[in-house]
């Protein structure tokens, strides 16, 4: 299972990075303006950044809605590095810009899937990385992880190469539930990776270790 940060933040990034697990970054609009990165040239900076601190994948999202606007966009991002990948609305001209894109070797990420119809769609278009938000359906009383299992399902039947890609993850436990179920990638804030790290028995036997430890020298 890949490891991707959903932020922009580079600090944590970079503390991800550090972690030796990172295997690439997600981000939005709504990241970028949390971090007060705006304008477009700045933007475009800032992918750069990322792009120097991992190796892997950055999913750089288009802001336009329609197909030529999305090709536009999303030619001009796939310019600036090779390891962006474009992020397309789970539309139908995103549908369309992820075929265009597909047909020419670039990377997709199509986002905002909230169905397993959506996720094939995605899929039939040559998508690299298929987006469903659990976080966002388990917010709405929906099982965001049973989408999960479906879309493996469905994926499986036909061998798509699309990857599922488990997004909005909130927490520690999705990231876990997402490995049991075979999501391809999880993104998520650092917390949910670092959440990994911890149990209680592991913090009680290093105590006990350090202890027994010193009595002796």
């Amino acid at each position: 299972m890949k490891f991707f940060i959903d932020t922009a933040n580079l600090n944590q990034i970079k503390e991800a990075q550090d972690l030796g697990v990172l295997d690439g970054v997600t981000t939005n609009p709504s990241l970028m303006a949390k971090e007060g990165i705006t304008g477009h040239d700045n933007i475009l900076k800032h992918y750069l950044a990322i792009c120097n601190i991992v190796e892997g994948d950055v999913s750089a999202e288009v802001i336009s809605t329609d197909f030529e606007g999305m090709v536009r966009e999303g030619e001009a991002l796939a310019e600036l590095h090779d390891q962006i990948v474009i992020k397309l609305p789970m539309i139908k001209d995103g549908i369309k810009a992820c075929k265009y894109f597909s047909e020419k070797g670039i990377k997709t990420n199509v986002t905002l899937v909230f169905s397993v119809g959506q996720a094939l769609l995605a899929a039939k278009a040559g998508a690299t990385y298929v987006s469903p938000f659990i976080g966002r359906l388990d917010d709405i009383s929906t099982d965001g992880l049973n989408l999960i299992a479906e879309i493996r399902q469905v994926f499986d039947n036909y061998d798509f190469d699309t990857e599922i890609l488990a997004a909005s993850v909130r927490h520690t436990m999705h990231v876990v539930d997402c490995a049991k179920l075979g999501a391809d990638v999880m993104t998520g804030p650092l917390s949910s990776i670092e959440g990994l790290l911890k149990h209680p028995l592991t913090d009680i036997g290093l105590a006990k270790f350090i202890e027994d430890y010193k009595k002796g020298n």
